[in-house]
């Protein structure tokens, strides 16, 4: 390399991840706003950076959870319990902040956007038998898929079968799991191009005029969300720790939301929360379980969009809503959350799901489902650094919680 590039590279590599990745932010803006013909041709690089977490997710849940369980001995501390109920009272709170803020700020939609193809569950019973049915699904189509209820599943089956396994047994676990954390760190150091080839190819294909016909409806979610990660999140880590919940929830925002916004993917963004998990030396055998549960089940975004959206279709098709029904539609959108698989836009076809409340028919719903594709490239990136950056906020506050008590 030359002389004059390494004095133009070093500094920018010995800044932090999160201010290369907020350079890289910064230029693809700028690529899109100068140069749209040209961003497009930068995409590959987003495209790699998203591939490739989706690709090391799977495998590195899998060996993670089995060596953490495998590990684990009698009288090890593990917060678990503590991590889900968090996960639980979050998305409720979340689903009730959204409803709160529908009668405030109410809004309607212009139902003449034609169907949307997708197969919605028909009721709670279809996702939690669904959810069930994940469980034993065959482990190599399970990696092969990302189906982390399975993987979840088959790793802590073997992880406890392996308990009184030989000690080398183990050490060679502890020694794949390190392998495959190495290879996610090298992903990681990518993200800066990756979110890069990202921003450019976004904003040059959609730009936001599609999202200004929509802006009040848009303004409520991300508001709502923006209330959730703010104050109902804080809220609920002081009242866990008992200490300023701030520090903490920046770091979650800095070091997970970021990369979650722009790969629009719970299930991608595994690795990143894993390794901010490691950062902020909370316990292995704890988030190494709790993250990636927290990607299937941990979903505060989803329960806020299905809950705005319901709403605004029910007040432009002018159906009135009390109180017993609006509570309702929280646990249902509570429900029907934690069945969003980690991909983008798993929230939108739960939709019709919560507009049945109703009686809105599925042709209507399916429209509703459609003006949620149109702003999902805002909705849908906020609902996913909201989820996953909490799946980090709440282990943390769980870990130290428990810290506190022992210490």
């Amino acid at each position: 390399m030359p002389a004059w590039l390494q004095t133009l590279v070093r500094p920018l590599l010995n800044l932090g991840l999160i201010f290369q990745i907020s350079i890289g932010i910064v230029a693809g803006v700028l690529l899109a706003l100068f140069a749209p013909e040209a961003a497009g041709s930068f995409s590959l690089l987003g495209q790699l950076f998203i591939s490739a977490l989706k690709a090391v997710a799977p495998i590195l849940v899998f060996v993670l959870v089995a060596a953490a369980i495998a590990g684990h001995r009698q009288g090890q501390p593990t917060h678990i319990r503590g991590v889900i109920l968090l996960y639980v009272i979050g998305t409720l709170l979340a689903a009730v902040v959204a409803v709160v803020a529908s009668f405030i700020f109410p809004t309607e939609l212009s139902l003449d956007l034609q169907e949307v193809s997708g197969n919605p569950p028909g009721s709670i019973i279809d996702i939690l038998k669904n959810l069930l049915l994940s469980v034993v699904t065959n482990p190599v189509s399970a990696l092969m898929d990302a189906n982390f209820i399975a993987i979840l599943a088959w790793a802590i089956g073997l992880g406890l079968m392996l308990r009184n396994s030989a000690e080398s047994t183990r050490a060679m676990l502890n020694d794949l799991s390190d392998a495959v954390s190495g290879i996610v760190h090298l992903v990681i150091r990518f993200a800066p191009l990756g979110i890069f080839g990202l921003v450019a190819n976004t904003l040059a294909d959609t730009g936001i005029s599609a999202l200004l016909d929509y802006g009040r409806l848009l303004g409520v979610i991300v508001g709502c969300m923006l209330f959730v990660a703010l104050v109902t999140n804080p809220l609920i880590v002081f009242l866990k720790t008992r200490q300023n919940p701030y520090p903490l929830v920046f770091a979650c925002l800095r070091g997970s939301a970021i990369t979650a916004f722009f790969t629009r993917s719970s299930a991608a963004n595994i690795p990143v929360n894993l390794e901010l998990s490691e950062r902020l030396k909370l316990d292995p055998d704890t988030y190494s379980i709790s993250i990636p549960l927290g990607a299937t089940i941990n979903m505060a975004g989803a329960a806020i969009t299905i809950s705005v959206i319901t709403l605004a279709a029910a007040n432009t098709l002018g159906i009135p809503v009390d109180f017993p029904t609006a509570l309702l539609l929280c646990v249902v959108s509570s429900l029907a959350a934690c069945g969003v698989s980690g991909v983008a836009g798993g929230s939108l076809l739960l939709i019709p799901l919560a507009t049945s409340l109703f009686g809105i028919s599925t042709d209507v719903a399916m429209q509703v489902v459609a003006i949620g594709f149109v702003i999902s490239v805002v909705q849908d990136s906020t609902e996913t650094a909201l989820n996953s950056s909490t799946d980090v906020l709440f282990t943390a506050a769980a870990c130290r919680a428990a810290e506190e008590r022992a210490g």
